[in-house]
């Protein structure tokens, strides 16, 4: 039986223990790895990581660079691609995809050689892309054209030439399971729901308080949207209803989101104000978690979903000759 100072000392310990739990369960904390030197001057937009590949898709100009992960350098390119804006890999048929924004086309590649299979025809300015593994088919978002194109990844033959979004995408994510796909409508403020068996849009969705939005991300265990906003909110929107369950602050610039279903963490890369906010995903809320502090103008980024490192590419500018790479960020030992 314990009395006194000896209540008062167990107490004590049951208080260093469960602050000692509390730190050993603190949230991932990101840190500044390396840079990994690319060359070369022209724009630049998304990146892609294929986590079982080892292989980083980075978009530049008229081309895509290929890294490997493993090694952090440049493995190899892929030409032929005028204005690209995205590339998306489909692992179950060793093939890329690209949106080549000036030629309004997209490209079939051989990923195990990187040549080019074939070009399909798209609406005006094909901008973001995914390919969606359930139905075999490829999305590409036509900025210009505020239309949707889709194609079959196999054959690439074209299944609907244009789906009509009345307003302008930017990124979309898919939902094999439910058999929708999201987009952003930027100058609507909107998340276009899209039918993926009759190919039509059945819902429009405002994501108020956020505006103008770019980046979007899925987490599909939680039915939630992670929407980067051009007034520099992150917004998380239930899939299912449309309802916008939480809100935060980030920073200026927005482009891309990402969202890692092993961390549960969501970002959103800001170029304007040269941050990475990452926010715990919860059900009902986003929790920010830190303010990473990247670049200015380091605004596109994916997220490797294996060894859950952060990449963006950036310039001293888009003139410069020979100043575009790749920065990387990871989590800290013990975090």
């Amino acid at each position: 039986m314990l009395r006194g100072n000896s209540i008062a000392w167990v107490i004590a310990g049951m208080f260093l223990l469960s602050a000692a739990g509390g730190s050993g369960a603190a949230e991932p904390h990101y840190k500044f790895i390396r840079e990994i030197p690319v060359g070369g001057g022209g724009g630049w937009d998304y990146l892609y990581a294929d986590s079982a590949a080892h292989r980083l898709y980075v978009t530049h100009g008229t081309k895509v660079v290929v890294i490997d992960t493993e090694q952090d350098k440049v493995v190899g390119s892929i030409p032929d691609t005028p204005g690209i804006h995205g590339f998306v890999t489909a692992p179950d048929l060793r093939r890329g995809f690209s949106s080549n924004g000036q030629e309004n086309k997209s490209s079939i590649v051989d990923l195990t050689n990187l040549k080019l299979v074939t070009k399909v025809p798209t609406g005006a300015n094909p901008d973001a892309l995914l390919y969606e593994p359930k139905s075999g088919q490829v999305w590409v978002f036509n900025g210009r054209g505020q239309s949707a194109t889709v194609y079959d990844a196999k054959t690439g033959n074209v299944v609907v030439a244009e789906i009509k979004l009345g307003g302008k995408p930017e990124t979309g994510v898919a939902d094999g399971e439910a058999g929708r796909v999201y987009v952003n409508l930027e100058n609507k403020s909107e998340v276009a729901v899209i039918d993926m068996k009759e190919h039509k849009v059945v819902a429009n969705w405002p994501i108020a308080p956020g505006t103008a939005a770019s980046g979007m991300a899925f987490d599909a265990a939680l039915h939630r949207l992670i929407i980067g906003c051009g007034n520099s909110k992150m917004v998380m929107m239930d899939s299912t209803s449309g309802k916008v369950v939480s809100t935060v602050d980030c920073g200026q610039g927005v482009d891309a989101a990402a969202f890692d279903p092993e961390t549960h963490l969501g970002f959103v890369s800001a170029g304007g104000s040269g941050t990475v906010t990452v926010a715990k995903v919860e059900a009902d809320k986003l929790t920010v978690v830190q303010t990473l502090p990247t670049e200015r103008g380091a605004r596109t980024m994916t997220v490797d979903h294996k060894t859950h490192r952060i990449y963006l590419s950036n310039a001293k500018s888009r003139t410069d000759a020979d100043s575009f790479k790749v920065l990387v960020y990871g989590l800290e030992e013990g975090k």
